[in-house]
């Protein structure tokens, strides 16, 4: 890689496919290659926050279930295991890299009322000056905004989450890591001559029609929820690029400014 010209502040969302097999078990090595890259960036003087999705298939793994639970209670219940159990995983990782992690979970009230998105700012402000990494979540035990449908969601799903956590922290950059190479102005799953769209200079109407449906179904999110982070993030001034995260070494070429998966360019803040 070559030498940076400046240190960037970095949101990394990583997405629930990402972290765990299509049977719900959890992927150590993805984990383990996201917390040594991410150490690796934060050593190279760039400041880092984790959005991490996964408490919820995590927490039905870890509890023996065979799919993400129907009932709201059930999937509550399953993320509460689950988180305990994630951030436990993450504490070991980035810990055998020298890094200390911050745990931050948020609900759509916190980035909705004025004093506690203040304090909120303030946090982070503070947990980055230390050194140390924050991982954050939505609060889903006691938050029904991204496990259920609602009029009055804030968050709805961790991209747009990831997206306002960078608002918050006045990130440089919000990396989007999915089991997708970037945005591809076809279905690539269904059309073998789909082409990756590089860059995104605005998102129109003709590129919002690109997104398909939700994701896995471990999962919540999907290309049109990545399409609303970028529409949140590159109105903040803020760069957001969807890339694949079965190569997390991309991380590396992505806060060079090197061309991966897809950019979608902010705007003039």
């Amino acid at each position: 890689m070559s030498e940076l010209t400046r240190a960037l502040r970095i949101v990394v969302k990583i997405g629930t496919s990402s972290l765990t097999r299509p049977d719900g078990s959890r992927n150590l090595r993805n984990m383990d290659l996201l917390a040594r890259t991410m150490c690796d960036l934060q050593g190279m003087g760039h400041e880092m926050i984790l959005v991490s999705s996964g408490a919820i298939a995590i927490g039905s793994g870890k509890l023996g279930l065979a799919a993400r639970p129907a009932q709201l209670r059930m999937k509550q219940a399953a993320a509460a295991v689950g988180q305990c159990e994630m951030m436990h995983i993450y504490d070991k990782f980035f810990g055998e890299y020298g890094q200390t992690v911050a745990q931050v979970l948020l609900t759509g009230e916190d980035v909705a009322d004025p004093a506690r998105k203040a304090h909120l700012s303030g946090t982070f402000s503070a947990l980055l000056g230390l050194g140390v990494i924050p991982v954050v979540n939505e609060n889903d035990s006691v938050s029904a905004a991204e496990i259920e449908t609602g009029e009055h969601k804030v968050l709805g799903d961790n991209d747009t989450l990831s997206a306002i956590v960078a608002g918050l922290c006045r990130a440089d950059l919000l990396i989007l890591l999915s089991d997708i190479d970037g945005l591809y102005d076809s279905d690539p799953h269904t059309n073998p001559d789909a082409k990756l769209i590089p860059v995104v200079d605005e998102i129109t109407p003709e590129i919002c029609e690109m997104a398909g449906g939700v994701g896995s179904k471990w999962g919540t999110g999907g290309m049109r929820t990545k399409l609303d982070a970028a529409q949140l993030a590159t109105s903040l001034g803020i760069d957001m690029v969807l890339a694949n995260s079965a190569r997390m070494e991309a991380l590396y070429d992505i806060a060079a400014g090197k061309s991966v998966g897809t950019r979608f360019v902010a705007h003039r803040r």
